[in-house]
């Protein structure tokens, strides 16, 4: 198909998709010419992930292109790669610092659940951000909170590990873009849980 066809099944200005191909977020099409490509379904689905990316997702150009080159070329380590992948998405954290014990709210917390504290994961710096400014407001996280915030996480991640295919790089895909993706549902959802809840508890008190 020409770019017009390919703007259109992607529903993009064809502007748009000009500035990703310049930008590297969208391979090139075949050459039919000295200014004329065709592009195929494998353009359409990469233009759906990068409009989802840099849209819903919030991410800019160049985090969006972080994320698709370690989908791209995802090295031989999940962790690793999806560590970096987790660095790129919001909320930015800031570095360790030179500390002994750079995310004491971090550590007690996932020691408290009982998962593992590695203080080089990028979320670990995200969630050491998020309680600090959840202290700082007067509204800290406390032990029965964490312990249901942590209980459902777990559910979720579960879940998610379960359907992970076994082809690495199809894993790496499947982990990094679901991080990517999933998470504004799973934001959604809890608020929309609060809505509904308040409905009903307001639905009682009549």
């Amino acid at each position: 198909m020409r770019m017009s066809a390919l703007a259109a099944e992607a529903g993009l200005p064809v502007a748009t998709v000009k500035y990703y191909l310049r930008e590297g977020l969208l391979h090139a099409g075949t050459a039919t010419g000295a200014t004329q490509a065709v592009y195929d379904e494998g353009h359409v689905r990469r233009l759906r992930m990068v409009r989802a990316l840099v849209g819903p997702v919030g991410l800019s150009v160049q985090q969006a292109r972080t994320v698709l080159d370690l989908v791209d070329e995802p090295g031989g380590d999940l962790y690793t790669t999806l560590g970096r992948a987790v660095g790129t998405l919001p909320p930015a954290a800031a570095p360790p610092g030179e500390a002994s014990d750079p995310y004491p709210r971090a550590r007690a917390a996932l020691e408290a659940l009982g998962q593992v504290y590695d203080p080089e994961f990028a979320a670990v710096a995200q969630l050491e951000g998020a309680l600090a400014a959840a202290a700082d407001a007067g509204l800290p996280i406390d032990a029965e909170r964490l312990a249901a915030y942590g209980s459902a996480a777990t559910d979720i991640a579960a879940f998610d590990l379960s359907r992970m295919p076994a082809e690495p790089h199809a894993a790496v895909a499947y982990t990094v873009l679901g991080t990517a993706l999933y998470e504004p549902v799973l934001l959604a959802l809890r608020r929309l849980a609060h809505q509904d809840a308040a409905v009903r508890r307001l639905a009682r008190e009549e």
